[in-house]
């Protein structure tokens, strides 16, 4: 009987196509989102060329045959095949993997190879910004995505909160102190950055377990896949209160934006570094193991103190200990602002450095600072800041900056390229083509790129669809000079004002694209509905297109509302007023009628990552935090609405509303009554306590 079940279990291999075949995790991918194709691919291993990644996708009978050099390679072949054969794709704003039958045939072997070393993926700020929620089915679909996408080096630093808890108590703390140097999963990113410490916790040890276990996960479906892990290093940042606890040289870091108490710089150098990073380093293999060969961490991110500090000893200092521990890894450092400053290259062994040229849609630091002073670089784009709702994206520019890098002085440091947003459920174009642009030798005209992108992101070659996205390229995704950090902004999402300011601190609320050109686009794009019925990627897509339309009017008319205001036009006033909120109301309806553009999306997902009730409570508190006035609880903070959302439910619960109550006042203030403005941050606080 036992040789029986055998042999039909040998037979059932065979006829699914999965018997002895190369790369199985990639064939389990297939076997999750394309079930339909999945019986007939064959995967084989191939030898990199020249050392580089490559993929050949070939035919024969009935099967689908892609040969590879590597897991991540043969998903990118995987993807490459169903992009450009089948006309189906994922993204992180709707998938579109129905089945395809009779499976095309390519009619003779394309073979795909690239330049580069690295496709690498993820912010610190994606980590809170998209992910603070996810569960391992989340996990699971950006897993998915990333290998589709050839991704094969990504920052996974889910689960260091352990690592830290167990370091403190070797170091004397209690699990509850350990705690509370943890920030919430809303704000991670930033403890992780050594920008502020405790802020959103304190966590639970449940919190910290599940965390952990998640990150497990993560890491050995990231091994199957090809793609290693960026994990967190230790480069000085200490809490504050561990001077109280042992004698120990640092340098105070200052605050950080919003009034955040940054944790200390332990100086490198000296006997206690070497202790606490060594305990650091044997509690992070002890959790997650030594096969680990990428590490991130910048020291003095985004303004921290260096003052006193011999910069170069100190990075020669933190990499050798990251060697001592992980012989040969890489110190991933951000390209960012000043960082990483001359001094701190200038004491690094460059060979096991990467440098992410972080904001390379504004950016041209690998160029100005002749190849970061002759060390290996990847060119990115951050394109997104605080998964602000926005269609944005420079794409042609990414297409020449990647293609300019390779031909230039620097080439032989340029490394690949990246995809950084603070947010990435936004803008799917953006990441499709960069990461793609790793696969092309010759520089990617992105008119003639999107006709393809048209066609497997929904799988039509309606010609008003591709006359709309011709319209898009040259507006809102059109490579304008001006220096620009993220989306547009709504006016609706903003602390009501009657001054011509960003949303946020730092954001924009300038188009610098003809925005009645744009509504053409998308009046175009809308004409297609009839025969895109049931079309999930085309819905979602048309709610935003419409969505950045109505923003564009707002604009217009909160113009109005303002200039009315300053004449003292109460009749206007009040008319201009009434169809500002109007439109709100509307924003609020259509974005209400999609998942990906909801309130509750986000806040259900903080809910059920609890276990208890005060977890529960804690999570949900982390998610409408962050994306209202984020932080600390000082009225001043220019932290507010920098993770502003067109959500519907958040537009009529929380914009709508603090909106309302500002107009009234003006109301008064133009009858002639004396009404004082309203007090938002108070209102705002009790808000993320509801």
């Amino acid at each position: 009987m036992k040789g029986k079940n055998l042999l039909a279990g040998l037979l059932l291999c065979l006829s699914s196509g999965v018997f002895a075949q190369d790369f199985p995790a990639v064939q389990q991918l297939a076997q999750r989102r394309v079930p339909w194709l999945a019986k007939s691919l064959v995967l084989k291993r191939i030898p990199a060329e020249n050392g580089k990644d490559q993929f050949e996708i070939v035919t024969p009978g009935k099967q689908v045959q892609i040969s590879a050099s590597s897991p991540s390679a043969a998903a990118a072949g995987l993807n490459w095949y169903l992009k450009y054969y089948c006309h189906r794709s994922m993204s992180h704003m709707g998938d579109n993997l129905s089945p395809v039958a009779p499976l095309p045939v390519v009619k003779a072997p394309v073979r795909i190879n690239t330049m580069y070393d690295y496709r690498y993926a993820l912010n610190y700020c994606t980590i809170s910004y998209t992910m603070s929620y996810y569960n391992w089915k989340d996990w699971e679909h950006e897993l998915d995505w990333m290998a589709l996408n050839g991704v094969n080096v990504m920052l996974a630093t889910m689960g260091t909160e352990a690592v830290w808890q167990h370091t403190l108590e070797r170091l004397g703390y209690s699990g509850e102190e350990a705690r509370r140097f943890v920030a919430g999963p809303g704000f991670t990113a930033w403890w992780l950055m050594g920008n502020l410490e405790g802020w959103g916790g304190p966590v639970t040890q449940q919190m910290i377990d599940q965390q952990t276990a998640l990150e497990k996960q993560i890491l050995a479906r990231m091994s199957g896949l090809g793609i290693a892990p960026v994990m967190q290093g230790f480069y000085g940042m200490i809490p504050v209160n561990l001077k109280e606890k042992m004698p120990i040289k640092v340098v105070e870091q200052g605050k950080w934006a919003g009034g955040f108490q940054r944790p200390d710089f332990l100086i490198p150098g000296d006997s206690n570094f070497t202790r606490i990073a060594g305990i650091y380093y044997e509690e992070l293999k002890k959790l997650y193991g030594s096969n680990i060969h990428f590490f991130a961490g910048d020291p003095f991110h985004e303004g921290g103190i260096s003052k006193g500090v011999d910069v170069s000893a100190a990075a020669r200092a933190i990499q050798q200990t990251m060697q001592q521990h992980f012989p040969g890894s890489t110190w991933v450092l951000q390209g960012w602002q000043a960082n990483p400053s001359g001094a701190l290259l200038a004491g690094l062994d460059k060979s096991k450095v990467l440098v992410q040229e972080l904001f390379g849609e504004n950016t041209a630091n690998w160029e100005t600072r002749k190849g970061y002073e002759g060390t290996p670089f990847i060119w990115c784009s951050v394109n997104n800041f605080g998964e602000k709702l926005g269609l944005y994206g420079k794409l042609q520019r990414f297409a020449d900056e990647t293609f300019r890098a390779a031909h230039s002085p620097y080439s032989s440091l340029f490394k690949g390229t990246g995809i950084m947003p603070e947010g990435i459920h936004n803008n799917p174009v953006i990441y499709d083509l960069i990461l793609e642009l790793a696969w092309h030798a010759d520089k990617v005209e992105v008119k003639d790129w999107i006709k393809s992108y048209v066609r497997y992101r929904y799988g039509s070659d309606h010609p008003q669809l591709q006359a709309a996205w011709q319209g898009l390229v040259a507006t809102a995704y059109s490579s304008f000079p001006q220096y620009q950090e993220g989306p547009n902004e709504s006016v609706f999402c903003a602390r009501p004002t009657l001054k011509d300011v960003p949303v946020s601190t730092w954001g924009t609320r300038k188009r610098n694209y003809d925005t009645k050109a744009f509504a053409d686009a998308v009046a175009t794009f809308l004409k297609a509905a009839p025969a895109m019925k049931n079309n999930t990627t085309y819905e979602i897509d048309a709610i935003d297109f419409q969505r950045q339309v109505n923003a564009n009017r707002g604009e217009e008319i909160y113009a109005e509302m303002v200039a009315a205001f300053e004449r003292k036009d109460l009749a206007v006033f009040k008319q201009t007023s009434a169809r500002f909120l109007a439109l709100m109301q509307q924003q609020d309806l259509l974005l209400s009628g999609n998942k990906h553009f909801r309130l509750d999306t986000w806040v259900n997902a903080a809910q059920n990552l609890g276990q208890t009730p005060a977890e529960k409570k804690l999570l949900v508190r982390n998610a409408k935090t962050q994306i209202a006035y984020w932080g600390p609880d000082n009225p001043d903070t220019d932290l507010h609405e920098y993770a502003n959302k067109e959500w519907g439910g958040l537009m009529r619960s929380y914009y709508l509303p603090r909106w309302k109550m500002y107009i009234a006042a003006l109301m008064d203030q133009l009858e002639g009554k004396n009404t004082p403005m309203p007090a938002f941050f108070q209102w705002e606080k009790q808000w993320t306590e509801q």
